[in-house]
């Protein structure tokens, strides 16, 4: 089986960047997926989403890789979600945790759904602008 080269496309949304995760992670990918979170976080969104519907393997610095992000995210405040990981790899983000300190979602719609529906809630109603 051939391996899947990694690549990173990010799409930004009002407060949400996504960052389009594809092929495998592992530690080659550390500048990549480092380079695409700094990127995604430009202009300052209140999360960001890192979809993994295209990604094919995930190795133990892989998951790393995440670790960091997430730690990222939590110093600056903002959340961090994700959404199409396989069965899988959703198991490991539980057993590991991670899931206590990520949203995840079963595919994107779904994550920018609860997103959407968060953030408006947290927002104050009424009022002067």
């Amino acid at each position: 089986m051939a391996v899947r080269r990694f690549e990173a496309r990010i799409r930004h949304q009002p407060q949400l960047s996504i960052i389009d995760l594809d092929g495998e992670i592992n530690a080659q990918d550390e500048e990549a997926l480092n380079a695409a979170y700094t990127e995604a976080t430009k202009g300052q969104p209140d999360a960001v989403l890192l979809n993994f519907k295209d990604v094919s393997y995930i190795n133990s610095t892989g998951i790393a890789l995440v670790v960091g992000l997430l730690a990222q995210s939590r110093k600056s405040g903002r959340k961090l979600l994700t959404c199409g990981l396989s069965e899988h790899y959703r198991k490991i983000f539980e057993i590991t945790r991670l899931s206590d300190f990520m949203g995840i979602y079963n595919d994107e719609r779904d994550a920018v759904s609860s997103f959407v529906t968060l953030t408006s809630q947290q927002r104050p109603s009424g009022g002067a602008q």
